[in-house]
């Protein structure tokens, strides 16, 4: 199918499968249009949507093959997510939004920061400010659970990746959601809005640069670009990119696993039931979270060539939305999707961290602060009790929760 501009004087029906409406998300309905998706096949071209003509990819298979023709289909061209790059925005190049070779140095410099040994190290220090949260949490009492657990956890770890001042941590937060918020992309004024934000993140990150150039490395992210040839020469856009790019990554997909932790098993009483009765099944029961959840719902990626996907001819420049919260309920990979099993067999299959050259570099960071979480959860035998519907992120990149009022038991 060849990619058609609207013409400016035709009225077309909406899609109903076009599902980067923010509302799917915000009212969490998206499961209906995807599985009606994955039933025709899992590829869909939407000729007409708030971002423009799009491909849906919302099977496991097909975006696993997408993913493994990195060549074919490019993150650089035009960038990850589902929004265009429209006149007299200001472009920020980031290793997630590269094609090899470039992309292949700059991930390599920042890799040492996520490797087992860095695991190991950073594991007590993890535990130690999880223990100190819940030791503060009330038992009996409404709270928030996202912004006293999830952002609180998430937002300490990423200060101290950055060596970031302790007492502005929670700056680190306000910055990854106004990066993050894909809707922004439509506003005009609320894009010059989350443009002054940003370089006020630049700025703020450039004095701590200042501070270590000259020194000694030390085993934080901002050191490591420092004192690498990939990364070290960045011009700010880049620079900014990449400081992007690190903070959403680490902030968003752990946040909104822990929060559907708490969410999710609320949902699953008996999953609940398995997990306390057995804490030798956290290990799996966080990948089955995470699972579950997909913290961010799509990648994007750009087609440089004339190519065909089951079938479906793509054309050069054709941008397609990997689903990846799509392919993670994909009834022929995983049974039951839609419900958590924590005792999951092959849980550890899922795409939330995507597939090939561009998986998450993170991904066990957020593997072991998730499952510390639960570890300590389980030790003080604590149970979260949702007490009121979560407020949702409305928008098709983070899928996430704003806020998730609950009360903690112990059983």
């Amino acid at each position: 199918m060849a990619t058609l501009a609207p013409q400016p004087d035709t009225v077309y029906a909406p899609d109903p499968l076009d599902v980067s409406r923010p509302e799917l998300y915000r009212d969490d309905t998206w499961h209906s249009p995807f599985r009606e998706l994955r039933a025709k096949g899992g590829i869909h071209y939407t000729e007409v949507s708030d971002f423009g003509p799009y491909w849906s990819i919302a099977n496991y298979k097909s975006i696993v093959h997408v993913e493994s023709l990195p060549e074919l289909y490019s993150s650089e061209a035009a960038g990850i997510t589902i929004a265009d790059l429209k006149e007299g925005d200001v472009r920020m190049p980031m290793f997630i939004a590269m094609d090899r070779p470039k992309h292949t140095g700059q991930r390599r410099t920042v890799a040492p920061a996520f490797t087992p040994s860095e695991m190991v190290r950073l594991s007590a220090n993890i535990r130690a400010r999880t223990a100190e949260v819940l030791d503060a949490l009330p038992v009996g009492e409404g709270f928030d659970w996202v912004d006293t657990v999830s952002i609180e956890l998430t937002t300490q770890m990423l200060a101290i990746l950055f060596d970031f001042p302790w007492a502005d941590r929670r700056k680190l937060t306000f910055w990854s959601d106004w990066a993050g918020d894909i809707e922004i992309a439509k506003d005009p004024v609320k894009k010059q809005e989350r443009l002054a934000h940003l370089w006020e993140c630049a700025a703020y990150f450039s004095q701590l640069w200042n501070a270590k150039v000259g020194k000694e490395p030390s085993p934080d992210l901002i050191s490591m670009m420092i004192h690498s040839d990939a990364m070290s020469e960045m011009d700010q856009q880049e620079f900014l990119g990449n400081l992007i790019l690190l903070i959403v990554g680490g902030n968003d997909t752990t946040r909104n696993s822990m929060s559907a932790y708490a969410y999710g098993l609320d949902r699953f009483p008996d999953e609940r039931g398995k997990l306390e009765n057995d804490p030798g099944l956290i290990a799996n029961a966080t990948q089955e979270i995470i699972r579950w959840q997909t913290p961010l719902a799509h990648m994007r990626r750009t087609a440089t060539a004339d190519a065909e996907i089951d079938g479906h001819r793509i054309r050069a420049g054709d941008k397609l939305a990997l689903w990846y919260v799509s392919a993670n309920r994909d009834e022929s990979v995983f049974a039951d999707a839609d419900s958590i099993r924590v005792d999951r067999a092959n849980a550890r299959r899922h795409l939330a961290f995507g597939h090939g050259i561009h998986r998450c570099v993170g991904a066990r960071l957020a593997e072991l602060q998730i499952g510390i979480l639960l570890e300590e959860m389980a030790k003080r035998r604590l149970r979260v009790n949702v007490t009121g519907e979560p407020t949702r992120v409305a928008a098709c990149f983070v899928h996430g929760y704003k806020s998730l009022p609950v009360e903690l038991s112990r059983y």
